[in-house]
């Protein structure tokens, strides 16, 4: 039924030109190590899913919600994307290597990682770093990586943040108490950063921390407690949260708390060369001015704008007096400038968005946010939105008038109803963490509730496509992504769907 001419075959090619290309189509989580979720490819029209596999071989549900947070599936130049599954109802993951044009398995890689203790199943994130080289979670906080991960074969090992040889001898105390409890990050130098939780006692007696592996296979770390100033209250990397590196790779960002589910702490910066700790900003809800929520439920990671501007998610305090929103929390990149906040940050990373891809915009910012911006039905009206905020600008906050936070450029309701008594406006939520934004056709790629891919196009602020992906459930927030032919990828109900033409 669908017909394919020569002219449209061409002009795809015409706007993915991969041999021009360098480095990975998508790193990891949000794309890029700043978490920006900007393509470089163009995406390819909604029309159908070319191609579908399963991301969780035994998903659990609750009730009629699946609260899993699945890994972002990573893109190579050659096209092929690598996608991390769950093999078992509690834990286990593999890798699998797909060709991104149809999605035949070339070949999987195994891995012995565990989770950490949790209530909404975390991520298994790999990395993909600008050498080639595909880093992925091991057991006990050790990592493995593969060189050439487009080809059949190619050199791999194991690497342990404290030392190989620390871990060889004490394996199964290792395992038990070290775990990598974030997605993995690298840098352009092909170094690579993850935080991991120290459950109990070790030989070297670790503390929950970040750690470094660079290039080199030298390996570092910091402690969660140290890169908040040697606050004794600070014993926790926040769950989830990908580390974040500035524009010219001298920082690195994350979350650190005192380790309760809905915890409190700081955000933090360490300098990428040695992991000293450089700042720290103690996170707080910018209405009551009480220590903003740290939710090891979530999945907020930081974003990094084009001046260097550090913008995290965090949720309010006291719980839902801003309708379980929480808080877009802005800061200058030495930490020592809180700016506006944004009016949504619960469970979700914020996009960069060139004003130049947003026609009505009259500020004069140079960039925008896109973020998520549900107003849940379970706390409020129940419209649910996608947003794209000006960072510079203020206007009252739609819950709290009394709070400035950063002005509306564009925003967008949800399409489908959710019938609720006495909600007649409510819509099903998106359904995302990281939405994936394509500068070419300026528009916004994401992820809904009621199982369907839209794109909402920047210039007419409009639904323009969409593909219905599944009939829709509850679940955690889930990723989107562009690969290197301009697929759109998207996870829904525990499947990883691609889509295009």
């Amino acid at each position: 039924m669908l017909a394919v001419n020569l002219r449209i075959s061409l002009a795809v090619l015409a706007l993915a030109p991969l041999a021009a290309l360098a480095g990975p189509i998508w790193s990891g989580y949000a794309h890029d190590a700043q978490h920006t979720g900007v393509s470089t490819v163009r995406s390819q029209p909604l029309q159908r899913v070319r191609w579908q596999t399963p991301v969780d071989l035994s998903p659990q549900y609750a009730g009629s919600e699946l609260l899993i947070h699945y890994g972002s599936p990573v893109v190579t130049v050659a096209n092929n994307v690598i996608v991390p599954v769950k093999t078992g109802a509690t834990d286990g993951f593999k890798l699998e290597v797909r060709k991104g044009s149809d999605g035949t398995l070339r070949y999987t890689l195994a891995t012995d990682y565990s989770l950490p203790p949790h209530n909404w199943t975390p991520s298994f994130s790999p990395v993909l770093t600008a050498k080639n080289r595909l880093y992925w979670a091991g057991a006990g906080g050790t990592v493995y990586y593969r060189d050439r991960p487009d080809a059949l074969t190619g050199a791999s090992g194991q690497i342990a943040f404290y030392g190989l040889a620390n871990y060889t001898a004490a394996k199964t105390t290792y395992n038990a108490n070290i775990k990598i409890s974030t997605p993995l990050v690298a840098d352009r130098a092909g170094n690579v950063y993850f935080g991991y939780v120290a459950l109990g006692t070790t030989p070297l007696n670790l503390k929950s921390g970040v750690a470094k592996i660079a290039a080199d296979g030298t390996v570092s770390f910091v402690t969660a407690t140290a890169a908040a100033g040697n606050d004794a209250s600070i014993n926790h990397i926040v769950m989830n949260n990908a580390p974040t590196l500035s524009n010219n790779q001298s920082k690195l960002y994350f979350a650190v708390s005192n380790g309760n589910s809905f915890g409190t702490g700081y955000l933090v910066a360490v300098d990428t060369a040695t992991l000293a700790p450089l700042a720290h900003v103690r996170l707080k809800d910018p209405k009551s001015g009480l220590d903003a929520l740290l939710p090891e439920d979530g999945s907020a990671s930081a974003t990094v704008g084009p001046d260097g501007d550090v913008y995290f998610g965090v949720l309010e305090n006291s719980f839902l007096s801003h309708n379980d929103r929480g808080w877009l929390l802005h800061f200058n990149g030495a930490l020592t400038k809180t700016k506006t906040p944004g009016s949504f940050g619960w469970d979700a990373t914020a996009s960069v968005v060139n004003a130049a891809l947003v026609p009505s915009y009259t500020g004069s910012s140079a960039y925008l946010l896109f973020t998520k911006y549900n107003n849940y039905v379970q706390f409020a009206d129940g419209v649910n939105k996608i947003a794209v905020l000006d960072p510079n600008a203020q206007m009252p906050d739609p819950v709290n008038q009394s709070t400035k936070v950063m002005k509306e450029v564009l925003t967008i309701v949800g399409a489908t109803p959710e019938p609720t008594a006495g909600k007649p406006n409510a819509v099903r939520e998106w359904c995302i963490n990281s939405a994936a934004i394509d500068p070419f056709s300026k528009s916004v790629l994401a992820n809904s509730e009621d199982g369907v891919l839209y794109r909402w196009d920047l210039t007419t602020n409009t639904l323009s496509e969409q593909v219905v992906l599944t009939a829709g459930l509850g679940e955690a927030y889930t990723p989107t992504l562009i690969g290197a032919d301009g697929t759109v990828y998207a996870i829904n109900n525990g499947t990883l769907f691609a889509v295009g033409q």
